[in-house]
Protein backbone atom coordinates (compact mmCIF):
# COMPACT_ATOMS: atom_id res chain seq x y z
CA UNK A 1 0.00 0.00 0.00
CA UNK A 2 1.41 3.37 -0.99
CA UNK A 3 1.75 6.13 1.58
CA UNK A 4 -0.62 9.10 1.78
CA UNK A 5 0.42 12.47 3.17
CA UNK A 6 -1.92 14.39 5.50
CA UNK A 7 -1.11 18.09 5.39
CA UNK A 8 -2.34 21.46 6.54
CA UNK A 9 -1.70 24.78 4.85
CA UNK A 10 1.53 26.68 4.26
CA UNK A 11 2.83 28.72 7.20
CA UNK A 12 1.06 26.22 9.45
CA UNK A 13 -0.77 27.17 12.60
CA UNK A 14 -1.65 24.91 15.52
CA UNK A 15 -4.84 23.58 13.91
CA UNK A 16 -3.02 22.65 10.69
CA UNK A 17 -0.33 20.70 12.53
CA UNK A 18 -2.43 19.11 15.27
CA UNK A 19 -5.23 18.16 12.88
CA UNK A 20 -2.76 16.62 10.43
CA UNK A 21 -1.27 14.49 13.20
CA UNK A 22 -4.68 13.55 14.62
CA UNK A 23 -6.26 12.68 11.28
CA UNK A 24 -3.22 10.67 10.19
CA UNK A 25 -3.57 8.71 13.44
CA UNK A 26 -7.23 7.98 12.66
CA UNK A 27 -6.51 6.99 9.04
CA UNK A 28 -3.75 4.63 10.19
CA UNK A 29 -6.17 3.04 12.65
CA UNK A 30 -8.54 2.50 9.72
CA UNK A 31 -5.87 0.76 7.66
CA UNK A 32 -4.32 3.56 5.61
CA UNK A 33 -0.57 4.20 5.53
CA UNK A 34 -0.78 7.91 6.39
CA UNK A 35 1.95 10.32 7.45
CA UNK A 36 1.34 13.85 8.78
CA UNK A 37 3.68 16.41 7.24
CA UNK A 38 4.14 20.16 7.41
CA UNK A 39 4.65 22.79 4.73
CA UNK A 40 6.52 25.29 6.87
CA UNK A 41 8.14 26.13 10.17
CA UNK A 42 6.34 25.62 13.47
CA UNK A 43 5.29 28.58 15.58
CA UNK A 44 5.89 28.84 19.33
CA UNK A 45 2.32 27.95 20.19
CA UNK A 46 2.42 24.73 18.18
CA UNK A 47 5.82 23.85 19.59
CA UNK A 48 4.36 24.23 23.08
CA UNK A 49 1.46 21.88 22.29
CA UNK A 50 3.70 19.22 20.72
CA UNK A 51 6.04 19.33 23.69
CA UNK A 52 3.22 19.13 26.24
CA UNK A 53 1.83 15.96 24.66
CA UNK A 54 5.17 14.40 23.66
CA UNK A 55 4.85 14.46 19.87
CA UNK A 56 7.70 14.69 17.42
CA UNK A 57 7.58 17.47 14.87
CA UNK A 58 5.98 16.41 11.59
CA UNK A 59 8.50 16.17 8.78
CA UNK A 60 8.99 19.25 6.58
CA UNK A 61 8.26 18.38 2.94
CA UNK A 62 8.78 20.85 0.12
CA UNK A 63 7.48 18.78 -2.81
CA UNK A 64 4.83 16.19 -2.03
CA UNK A 65 4.83 14.62 -5.50
CA UNK A 66 8.41 13.46 -5.00
CA UNK A 67 7.18 10.95 -2.43
CA UNK A 68 3.46 10.27 -2.80
CA UNK A 69 0.71 10.26 -5.41
CA UNK A 70 -2.18 10.93 -3.00
CA UNK A 71 -2.73 13.49 -0.26
CA UNK A 72 -5.36 14.49 2.28
CA UNK A 73 -5.85 18.18 3.04
CA UNK A 74 -6.85 19.43 6.47
CA UNK A 75 -7.59 22.99 7.55
CA UNK A 76 -7.51 24.35 3.99
CA UNK A 77 -8.72 23.75 0.46
CA UNK A 78 -7.51 26.75 -1.56
CA UNK A 79 -4.69 25.65 -3.83
CA UNK A 80 -2.46 28.67 -3.28
CA UNK A 81 -2.38 27.77 0.43
CA UNK A 82 -1.30 24.18 -0.21
CA UNK A 83 1.84 22.45 -1.46
CA UNK A 84 3.43 24.11 -4.48
CA UNK A 85 3.01 20.93 -6.53
CA UNK A 86 -0.50 20.08 -5.28
CA UNK A 87 -1.62 19.85 -8.91
CA UNK A 88 0.72 16.91 -9.46
CA UNK A 89 -0.94 14.63 -6.88
CA UNK A 90 -4.45 13.35 -6.25
CA UNK A 91 -6.37 14.95 -3.41
CA UNK A 92 -8.45 12.11 -2.01
CA UNK A 93 -9.93 13.87 1.04
CA UNK A 94 -10.46 17.34 2.46
CA UNK A 95 -11.50 18.13 6.04
CA UNK A 96 -11.86 21.86 6.54
CA UNK A 97 -13.77 24.69 8.20
CA UNK A 98 -12.94 27.57 5.84
CA UNK A 99 -14.57 28.99 2.73
CA UNK A 100 -14.28 26.88 -0.42
CA UNK A 101 -12.52 28.63 -3.28
CA UNK A 102 -10.69 27.77 -6.55
CA UNK A 103 -10.85 24.07 -5.73
CA UNK A 104 -11.56 21.32 -8.22
CA UNK A 105 -10.44 17.74 -8.81
CA UNK A 106 -10.59 15.33 -11.71
CA UNK A 107 -11.72 12.46 -9.47
CA UNK A 108 -14.41 12.14 -6.79
CA UNK A 109 -13.21 12.64 -3.24
CA UNK A 110 -14.39 12.74 0.36
CA UNK A 111 -14.98 16.42 1.21
CA UNK A 112 -16.02 17.37 4.74
CA UNK A 113 -16.44 21.08 5.37
CA UNK A 114 -18.44 22.43 8.29
CA UNK A 115 -19.00 26.00 9.59
CA UNK A 116 -17.30 25.44 12.92
CA UNK A 117 -14.37 27.18 14.53
CA UNK A 118 -11.74 24.48 14.10
CA UNK A 119 -10.90 21.45 11.99
CA UNK A 120 -10.32 19.41 15.13
CA UNK A 121 -13.98 19.78 16.05
CA UNK A 122 -14.87 17.95 12.84
CA UNK A 123 -12.19 15.35 13.47
CA UNK A 124 -13.72 14.45 16.83
CA UNK A 125 -16.92 13.62 14.96
CA UNK A 126 -14.94 11.47 12.52
CA UNK A 127 -13.34 9.51 15.35
CA UNK A 128 -16.80 8.82 16.77
CA UNK A 129 -18.33 7.99 13.39
CA UNK A 130 -15.59 5.43 12.77
CA UNK A 131 -15.74 3.96 16.27
CA UNK A 132 -12.15 4.85 17.11
CA UNK A 133 -11.31 5.98 20.64
CA UNK A 134 -9.30 9.20 20.99
CA UNK A 135 -6.11 8.58 23.04
CA UNK A 136 -5.25 11.12 25.73
CA UNK A 137 -2.30 12.60 23.83
CA UNK A 138 -4.25 12.98 20.59
CA UNK A 139 -7.10 14.53 22.58
CA UNK A 140 -4.60 17.04 23.94
CA UNK A 141 -3.50 18.01 20.44
CA UNK A 142 -7.07 18.38 19.21
CA UNK A 143 -7.94 20.48 22.24
CA UNK A 144 -4.89 22.65 21.51
CA UNK A 145 -6.17 23.24 17.98
CA UNK A 146 -9.60 24.34 19.18
CA UNK A 147 -8.15 26.64 21.82
CA UNK A 148 -5.83 28.18 19.24
CA UNK A 149 -8.46 28.78 16.57
CA UNK A 150 -11.02 30.06 19.06
CA UNK A 151 -8.59 32.14 21.13
CA UNK A 152 -9.74 30.20 24.20
CA UNK A 153 -13.39 30.35 23.05
CA UNK A 154 -13.42 34.16 22.64
CA UNK A 155 -13.29 34.32 18.83
CA UNK A 156 -16.54 34.98 16.91
CA UNK A 157 -15.73 31.86 14.90
CA UNK A 158 -16.19 29.70 17.99
CA UNK A 159 -19.43 27.69 17.98
CA UNK A 160 -21.19 25.67 20.64
CA UNK A 161 -19.91 22.57 18.83
CA UNK A 162 -16.34 23.74 19.40
CA UNK A 163 -16.98 24.38 23.09
CA UNK A 164 -18.58 20.97 23.55
CA UNK A 165 -15.77 19.24 21.65
CA UNK A 166 -13.21 21.04 23.81
CA UNK A 167 -14.96 19.86 26.97
CA UNK A 168 -14.87 16.25 25.80
CA UNK A 169 -11.26 16.45 24.69
CA UNK A 170 -10.11 18.13 27.91
CA UNK A 171 -11.67 15.30 29.89
CA UNK A 172 -10.00 12.70 27.67
CA UNK A 173 -6.67 14.48 27.96
CA UNK A 174 -7.05 14.93 31.70
CA UNK A 175 -6.28 18.64 31.73
CA UNK A 176 -7.96 21.93 32.62
CA UNK A 177 -8.72 23.62 29.30
CA UNK A 178 -8.69 27.19 30.66
CA UNK A 179 -5.41 26.84 32.52
CA UNK A 180 -3.64 24.94 29.76
CA UNK A 181 -5.11 27.16 27.04
CA UNK A 182 -3.90 30.40 28.59
CA UNK A 183 -0.39 28.97 28.99
CA UNK A 184 -0.38 27.82 25.36
CA UNK A 185 -1.63 31.16 24.00
CA UNK A 186 0.96 33.04 26.06
CA UNK A 187 3.69 30.76 24.69
CA UNK A 188 2.49 31.56 21.17
CA UNK A 189 2.38 35.29 21.90
CA UNK A 190 6.03 35.33 22.96
CA UNK A 191 7.69 36.79 19.87
CA UNK A 192 11.05 37.55 21.48
CA UNK A 193 12.87 34.89 19.45
CA UNK A 194 11.28 35.84 16.13
CA UNK A 195 12.75 38.01 13.38
CA UNK A 196 10.56 40.28 11.27
CA UNK A 197 10.91 37.75 8.46
CA UNK A 198 9.57 35.13 10.86
CA UNK A 199 6.60 37.30 11.75
CA UNK A 200 5.79 37.78 8.07
CA UNK A 201 5.46 34.05 7.51
CA UNK A 202 4.34 32.61 10.86
CA UNK A 203 0.68 32.58 9.89
CA UNK A 204 0.17 34.09 6.48
CA UNK A 205 -2.36 33.10 3.83
CA UNK A 206 -3.03 34.13 0.24
CA UNK A 207 -6.56 34.65 -1.07
CA UNK A 208 -8.27 35.52 -4.34
CA UNK A 209 -11.18 37.90 -4.94
CA UNK A 210 -12.15 38.45 -8.55
CA UNK A 211 -9.01 39.50 -10.41
CA UNK A 212 -7.22 40.41 -7.19
CA UNK A 213 -4.88 38.38 -5.03
CA UNK A 214 -4.29 39.47 -1.47
CA UNK A 215 -2.41 38.17 1.53
CA UNK A 216 -3.13 38.44 5.23
CA UNK A 217 -0.45 37.71 7.82
CA UNK A 218 -1.52 37.55 11.44
CA UNK A 219 0.45 37.32 14.67
CA UNK A 220 -0.89 37.09 18.19
CA UNK A 221 0.79 39.14 20.88
CA UNK A 222 0.32 40.41 24.41
CA UNK A 223 0.11 44.06 23.49
CA UNK A 224 0.84 45.29 19.96
CA UNK A 225 3.44 48.00 20.61
CA UNK A 226 6.56 45.85 20.24
CA UNK A 227 5.56 44.77 16.75
CA UNK A 228 4.02 48.04 15.57
CA UNK A 229 7.13 49.96 16.65
CA UNK A 230 8.94 48.17 13.79
CA UNK A 231 6.32 49.10 11.20
CA UNK A 232 8.71 50.78 8.76
CA UNK A 233 10.91 47.69 8.64
CA UNK A 234 7.84 45.51 8.17
CA UNK A 235 6.64 47.69 5.31
CA UNK A 236 9.87 47.08 3.41
CA UNK A 237 9.34 43.32 3.68
CA UNK A 238 5.67 43.65 2.77
CA UNK A 239 6.51 45.60 -0.38
CA UNK A 240 8.95 42.87 -1.38
CA UNK A 241 6.23 40.22 -1.01
CA UNK A 242 3.74 42.35 -2.96
CA UNK A 243 6.20 42.74 -5.83
CA UNK A 244 7.25 39.10 -5.83
CA UNK A 245 3.72 37.67 -5.80
CA UNK A 246 1.92 40.39 -7.74
CA UNK A 247 -0.48 41.09 -4.87
CA UNK A 248 -3.11 43.81 -4.93
CA UNK A 249 -3.12 44.07 -1.16
CA UNK A 250 -1.12 42.91 1.86
CA UNK A 251 -2.52 43.24 5.38
CA UNK A 252 -0.31 42.48 8.37
CA UNK A 253 -2.49 42.05 11.46
CA UNK A 254 -1.26 42.14 15.05
CA UNK A 255 -3.86 40.76 17.46
CA UNK A 256 -3.76 41.48 21.19
CA UNK A 257 -4.97 38.21 22.72
CA UNK A 258 -5.74 39.78 26.09
CA UNK A 259 -7.79 42.74 24.85
CA UNK A 260 -9.25 41.00 21.75
CA UNK A 261 -8.38 43.90 19.44
CA UNK A 262 -6.13 44.15 16.41
CA UNK A 263 -4.06 46.67 14.48
CA UNK A 264 -3.45 46.23 10.77
CA UNK A 265 -0.65 47.51 8.54
CA UNK A 266 -1.93 47.80 4.97
CA UNK A 267 -0.04 48.19 1.71
CA UNK A 268 -0.76 47.65 -1.98
CA UNK A 269 -2.61 49.21 -4.90
CA UNK A 270 -5.96 48.30 -3.37
CA UNK A 271 -5.17 49.49 0.15
CA UNK A 272 -7.68 52.31 -0.34
CA UNK A 273 -10.56 49.84 0.10
CA UNK A 274 -9.66 49.23 3.75
CA UNK A 275 -11.19 52.41 5.17
CA UNK A 276 -14.58 51.75 3.59
CA UNK A 277 -14.46 48.02 4.24
CA UNK A 278 -13.75 48.33 7.95
CA UNK A 279 -15.21 51.80 8.52
CA UNK A 280 -11.97 52.84 10.16
CA UNK A 281 -9.41 55.43 9.10
CA UNK A 282 -6.04 54.38 7.71
CA UNK A 283 -3.33 56.64 9.11
CA UNK A 284 0.31 56.10 8.17
CA UNK A 285 -0.67 52.78 6.53
CA UNK A 286 -2.15 51.64 9.84
CA UNK A 287 -5.74 50.81 10.74
CA UNK A 288 -7.28 50.12 14.15
CA UNK A 289 -9.54 47.07 14.23
CA UNK A 290 -11.36 47.05 17.59
CA UNK A 291 -12.96 43.71 18.41
CA UNK A 292 -11.40 42.03 15.38
CA UNK A 293 -9.52 38.80 16.11
CA UNK A 294 -10.60 36.36 13.39
CA UNK A 295 -9.03 36.43 9.94
CA UNK A 296 -11.53 33.85 8.68
CA UNK A 297 -14.73 35.54 9.82
CA UNK A 298 -13.92 39.21 10.38
CA UNK A 299 -11.22 40.06 7.84
CA UNK A 300 -11.25 37.82 4.76
CA UNK A 301 -15.00 38.15 3.99
CA UNK A 302 -14.89 41.93 4.38
CA UNK A 303 -11.89 42.34 2.08
CA UNK A 304 -13.22 39.80 -0.42
CA UNK A 305 -16.48 41.69 -0.73
CA UNK A 306 -14.68 45.01 -1.10
CA UNK A 307 -12.42 43.69 -3.85
CA UNK A 308 -15.03 41.69 -5.78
Amino acid sequence: MSKTFVLGHKNPDTDSICSAISYAFLKNKLGMDAEPIRLGELNNETLYALEQFNFEHPRLVTRVSAEVSQVILVDHNERQQSAEDIGDVQVIEVVDHHRIANFETTDPLYFRAEPVGCTATILLKLFKENGVAVPANIAGLMLSAIISDSLLFKSPTCTEQDVQAARELAELAGIDAAEYGLAMLKAGADLSNKTLEDLMSLDSKEFEAGVHRFEIAQVNAIGVDDVISRQKELEVLMQQVIAKKGLSLFVFVVTDILNNDSVGIVLGQQSHIIETAFKSSVVDNRVLLPGVVSRKKQIVPVITEALS
